[in-house]
């Protein structure tokens, strides 16, 4: 992996106490309870409730109005998929043990909204003076994580079922890696816009999937646990979706050829609720970031 940008602004500074992990501050001020979602599901299945549940509604809002505003289209997709629909984005048959599949009718929860957002072109040929196709959408996102254990894993850090806004685009091969930069930028604007500490990495190809050929991830710094969470996967997979999709797009009269497809997270929405409520605390309460006060109606918890 390789760093390309550290942001460069000051890490929180706590001066006279010691700040605390968000699953202590999601407890202290009745945010989040990961006790009921054990005896509801089970472990990794948190409940929202009061100011956070707001918040999380908040910070969906904000990002699908960030995708709209940049020009992409919001979609509402269904949230289990069948197996064409997972093999074709490359879930299978690389990824069954992380997603959760529904024997009796062979449907499998979607692991992020690229799944069925992508599919939604599937067999389709495209003019080429439609592309960039421009998609975004909010949904619930369940991934098994198994083998998962130990303080990565605690609280909001890793778990079952979470909430993600995804863009995609499907775009002409010699401007796709243009569409990725802007991806990049789009991502980086919100991190920015939440006042959160960032970093991009540029994965090396033994840390990718074997879908994409370059994908970049985002991390955010969480100041009480003084670690790095991965926040962010933007990626460019060329032909290797469009190839099992069948999705091409025409020049005129010429021969359809295959397009190129993207996607990223805008945000994932549990790591950067963890990164708010620890970044943003004192010792009477947590500051809601100032782009997020007109969709909380709140400034403070």
């Amino acid at each position: 992996m390789k760093y390309l940008k550290h942001w460069t602004g000051p890490l929180p500074d706590f001066k006279g106490f010691d700040p605390l992990p968000h699953w202590d501050i999601a407890e202290k001020y009745n945010l989040i309870d990961f006790k009921l979602g054990v005896k509801i599901t089970g472990s990794g299945f948190p409940v929202f409730r009061g100011k956070g549940a707001k918040l999380e509604r908040a910070l969906i809002n904000f990002f699908l109005q960030e995708a709209e505003n940049a020009g992409y289209e919001e979609i509402m997709p269904p949230l289990m998929v069948n197996e064409e629909t997972a093999r074709a984005t490359g879930q299978l048959p690389d990824k069954e043990a992380q997603m959760y599949h529904i024997k009796l009718d062979n449907f499998y929860l979607i692991p992020t909204a690229e799944v069925p957002v992508t599919n939604l072109l599937r067999g389709e040929i495209l003019a080429k003076a439609d592309l960039p196709v421009k998609l975004t959408a909010y949904t619930p996102c369940f991934r098994r994580e198994a083998g998962s254990y130990g303080s990565d894993v605690k609280g909001l850090n890793r778990v079952h079922q979470f909430d993600k806004v995804e863009i995609v685009q499907i775009a002409d091969p010699a401007t796709s890696y243009e569409a990725l930069q802007q991806m990049l930028d789009h991502v980086e604007q919100l991190l920015i816009k939440l006042e959160l500490p960032y970093r991009i990495l540029r994965l090396c190809g033994g840390d990718m999937g074997f879908t994409s050929a370059l994908t970049y991830d985002f991390e955010v710094f969480s100041a009480a646990q003084k670690k790095w969470l991965e926040v962010s996967s933007v990626s460019n997979f060329e032909t290797f979706q469009s190839n099992r999709l069948k999705l091409r797009y025409r020049d005129g009269d010429s021969k359809p050829q295959l397009a190129h497809t993207l996607n990223g997270s805008a945000l994932a929405l549990a790591r950067i609720v963890a990164a708010i409520l620890e970044n943003n605390q004192d010792q009477d309460g947590v500051n809601i970031p100032k782009v997020l006060q007109d969709f909380t109606g709140f400034n403070r918890i």
